[in-house]
């Protein structure tokens, strides 16, 4: 029971001390006060927006501070440490501070919780809950909430992600209390989850691990391999694409062929070489066919019978008949070229006397001798 009542005790003196610290440093923007025992004493960090109002004029305030922590709180030896904060708009104390004056000095309370939540929310808050309860506009008492973004209420969660600030605006109506939460930038909830690469979980994950995890994934990695390469020789099986490659192929190798048929052709006998083996094998195999068709030639012949002499003898008669023909329009064609250039050199002189002009004196002697 001794220690149990010491426990209490411990815990009334450090709330009573945060009422009195936040009384005393009321107009220097209280942000909140941290306690820890140490084998000197007891150390005490007090958060201000403004901290030299709290040191005051050659440490005069803090040394009223440490006095009344010491007889009034009985802490040993209260060593105050006074730290200024840096972004006072995360802050839940100092903001619960600020919208009471604000109510104080005749805001109206929609306009001024909604301005602390956006001045909150745009200073990066993930969250923020700002409830105002008491005569806001009548005789009657009501509470009003003003929320944005994340808010955890219980759990684990609200105790580490959560910053609480308490104040009390007193009207003519009667006092009004504010509740302030907020979530900052930096919290972290369980249901968010970060996978790093390999270089940064070098300096966090140990090395062993590390090995640990390799090993552990060397035959799901063989299995996936495994996998992939059975489904991809299923695919060459079934596809049609490799039917159509398989036909491409084979009229590219003939494509070949011909074409080195060709070119050995064009090269005459010096350029003879050698056939491939490829070409053998096209040109032996349709032998039995050639073989085949030789065979029936001569059967049809030995089947059909012979034609008579008489036949025989008609038709080497018109042949010799026909070829002499065409020797006779050979010869008429080759006198009637060769006689047709005189007959065009004497039309030509013919023309070229009927348009010469006659001279004066051949025409006098021509009447002379008349």
């Amino acid at each position: 029971m001794v220690t149990e009542r010491k426990i209490v005790t411990d815990v009334v003196n450090r709330y009573l001390l945060k009422e009195y610290v936040m009384k005393a440093t009321e107009r220097a923007g209280f942000g909140g006060i941290d306690i820890q025992r140490n084998p000197m004493g007891t150390l005490i960090t007090l958060i201000a927006e403004r901290p030299g109002m709290v040191i005051g004029h050659r440490g005069k305030t803090i040394k009223e501070l440490t006095s009344v922590m010491e007889e009034k709180f009985h802490f040993d030896n209260p060593q105050i440490e006074v730290e200024e904060e840096r972004n006072p708009n995360l802050n839940a104390n100092i903001m619960a501070h600020k919208l009471a004056v604000a109510l104080e000095r005749g805001w109206h309370f929609r306009r001024a919780g909604h301005s602390t939540v956006r001045k909150i929310m745009a200073a990066g808050a993930r969250g923020c809950q700002v409830v105002i309860a008491g005569k806001l506009t009548g005789e009657r008492h009501r509470t009003e909430k003003f929320k944005e973004g994340h808010i955890k209420y219980c759990g684990e969660p609200a105790i580490e992600t959560m910053d609480v600030g308490y104040a009390v605006a007193k009207k003519k109506l009667g006092v009004i209390g504010i509740k302030l939460m907020i979530m900052k930038p930096d919290a972290v909830l369980p249901d968010e989850i970060s996978i790093l690469n390999a270089e940064e979980a070098k300096g966090i994950v140990p090395e062993a691990v590390v090995e640990e995890l390799k090993i552990d994934r060397a035959p799901v990695e063989r299995e996936e391999t495994e996998s992939a390469v059975e489904s991809e020789d299923e695919e060459l099986a079934i596809s049609p694409e490799t039917v159509d490659e398989s036909k491409k192929t084979g009229t590219a190798a003939e494509t070949e062929t011909e074409k080195a048929e060709v070119e050995t052709s064009d090269a005459g006998p010096e350029m003879e070489t050698e056939p491939v083996a490829s070409e053998v094998e096209a040109k032996a195999e349709p032998e039995p066919a050639a073989e085949s068709t030789e065979s029936a030639q001569a059967e049809e012949t030995a089947e059909a019978p012979e034609p008579p002499e008489e036949e025989v003898k008609e038709k080497e008669s018109a042949v010799e008949k026909g070829a002499e023909a065409e020797e006779k329009e050979a010869e008429n064609e080759v006198k009637a070229e060769s006689s047709a250039p005189l007959k065009t050199e004497d039309k030509k002189n013919e023309e070229e006397g009927e348009n010469t002009p006659v001279k004066e004196d051949e025409m006098t002697e021509g009447s002379d001798m008349e």
